[in-house]
């Protein structure tokens, strides 16, 4: 019987045996020796729920909406379906609710938490992040306390240890401080821990960068800064070094995932990290680089479902052990059906 792998036979003009080509002969060969995998279990779908009784599409985020707390327990009932169990959630809390101190975001009985509690109850093998910061409930729209246009550290590290151990008690598996103050790591892991809370994991936005590409997740949260802008505690897109010595401060203080955002822009700060630590690493594939790739597959300029997971595969092979993007329940769609 005739094989279907046969390659034409050719004069050996090159005269060398070494020829890289016979392990890409076929897709079996090309399978076995891949040197990244990419699989659901390394993705993590954000989902921004809304405080509205009726969801709402993200305009800037093709695909992607603001749910609301029934529709959101029915997306992530259908991601399940398709192998995708791992979530980090945003709130997108109402302008009435905002001040100065982000006093909502500290209520025991707020919006976030009820819906952490209850995706908890719902679905027991959901994997469930929360984001800390104070942004989403701050009506100056910063990440921590302002105090005559400043950014106050200390003081807002302790609401943030506040507030991750209300996430713990709602049932989240892992806490996400995506706020770049110093010592919050350190601050929430003995926070947590003297509360009994030692099982709830913390994911470091341990190099989150003061990036152009954070527009469409401002759209959806409405969270954009008042006044200023981040560059105070978010890092500088010009260094790579300050992002070890914020990796090794986060990895001394208790972190157990660290994290790097945006993802594609970033590619080699997630290698050096990979380099210099032991602890799994994260990226984050930003909303604007989402954005990117759906309005130029929009427009015939790409060829989409080549091009997405080519991109993920990207920040994989760079180091990454875990990727937070917003293509991951098409991803896993795709694969369930091939």
């Amino acid at each position: 019987m005739k094989s279907n792998c046969v390659v034409k036979q050719e004069d050996n003009f090159s005269g060398t045996t070494k020829r890289p080509r016979r392990n890409r002969n076929n897709a079996v060969i090309r399978s076995m020796v891949a040197e990244t995998q990419l699989s659901a279990e390394a993705l993590v779908f954000p989902l921004f729920v809304t405080m509205q009784k009726a969801s709402s599409a993200i305009p800037s985020m093709p695909g992607i909406f603001r749910f609301s707390k029934e529709d959101l327990l029915h997306e992530i009932e259908s991601c399940l379906s398709v192998g995708l169990k791992s979530f980090v959630l945003f709130p997108a809390i109402e302008e009435s609710l905002k001040d100065n101190k982000g006093s909502y975001g500290l209520k025991a009985n707020n919006f976030y938490v009820e819906c952490i509690h209850e995706i908890r109850s719902r679905f027991p093998e959901a994997f469930l992040i929360s984001d800390v910061a104070l942004d989403p409930y701050s009506s100056d729209g910063h990440d921590g306390l302002v105090e005559d246009g400043i950014i106050l550290n200390d003081a807002t590290v302790k609401l943030l240890a506040d507030m991750a151990l209300l996430h713990a008690q709602a049932g989240v598996d892992m806490i996400g401080p995506s706020d770049m103050m110093d010592g919050r790591v350190a601050a929430i892991r003995k926070k947590l821990d003297s509360s009994g809370y030692h099982h709830t994991g913390i994911i470091s936005y341990t190099a989150k960068y003061a990036s152009a590409y954070y527009g469409p997740f401002r759209d959806a949260l409405e969270s954009a800064p008042r006044f200023g802008d981040k560059k105070t505690y978010q890092m500088n897109p010009a260094n790579r070094r300050e992002a070890i010595r914020e990796a090794l401060l986060d990895e001394e203080e208790g972190a157990d995932v660290l994290m790097v955002k945006p993802a594609l822009c970033y590619l080699d700060v997630i290698h050096e990290l990979r380099q210099h630590s032991t602890l799994p690493i994260a990226a984050y594939n930003v909303s604007g680089e989402y954005a990117m790739l759906k309005a130029a597959a929009a427009n015939g300029w790409i060829d989409y479902h080549r091009a997405m997971p080519e991109m993920l595969l990207a920040i994989k092979r760079a180091g990454a052990d875990i990727i937070l993007t917003y293509f991951a329940k098409e991803f896993c769609s795709l694969s369930s059906t091939q």
